[in-house]
Order: C-alpha cells, then structure tokens, then sequence
C-alpha cells in the first residue's frame, strides 16, 4: 500500500507560479511512477506529467508543455510539479499518482485555481 499526500495548492493570478508537492508513504518501492494529473469542473481527469523512477523522459500532456516540469527526489519519496506560465484553464483539482504505471494509487487532490 501507498499513501500519497498532495501540498502546495493555492489562488493565483495568470501568468503567476506554483509548486504542488506530493509525498509517498508506505510501499514507496512500489512508486515506480510518480504523476500528475488534474479533474476541471464537467471534464474527464487528463494526464498532466509523470515520471518513472530512473527516467530523465518525463511525460507531459501538449497543454502544460514548456510550462510545467515535473521532478522526484527518490531519496525522500516526493513527486514536484512546477507550474509558470499559469492559465485559467488550469484550473483543477490535481491528484498526485504513483505505481507501477502511475494509475494505482492516488491522492486526495489539491486546488489549484487560476483567475484572469
């Protein structure tokens, strides 16, 4: 079992920056994928990044490409995703993932809103 525990959350105005951090407890040998994704109000949860374990090939979805970037400090059991360049339609509550294809286990979700 892994336990996963999202921070960083917050308001911010376009154009503006935030770190979201997500922290693995439990069965961190299992986190052989770390990711993001994010749920907007009436839409599907997407992709937004992930990372395997010894990778330097992170995945990102083509709508956060160039402005987010994702990291892990294996060491520690964390997942980052920086975001710049924020927009509105960021706007979502971000789940931090993790497992052996990024899709078993989940956090409780951040809020993460973008006003114009």
């Amino acid at each position: 079992q892994v336990d996963l525990v999202e921070s960083g959350g917050g308001s911010v105005q376009a154009g503006g920056s935030l770190r979201l951090s997500c922290e693995a407890s439990g069965d961190t040998w299992r986190t052989v994928c770390m990711g993001w994704f994010r749920q907007a109000p009436g839409k599907e949860r997407e992709k937004v990044a992930q990372l395997y374990r010894l990778s330097i090939s992170p995945y990102y979805a083509d709508s956060v490409k160039g402005r987010f970037t994702i990291s892990r400090d294996n060491a520690k059991g964390m997942v980052y995703l920086q975001m710049n360049s924020l927009k509105p339609e960021d706007t979502a509550i971000y789940y931090c993932a993790a497992g052996s294809t990024c899709d078993e286990y989940w956090g409780q979700g951040t809020q993460v809103t973008v006003s114009s």
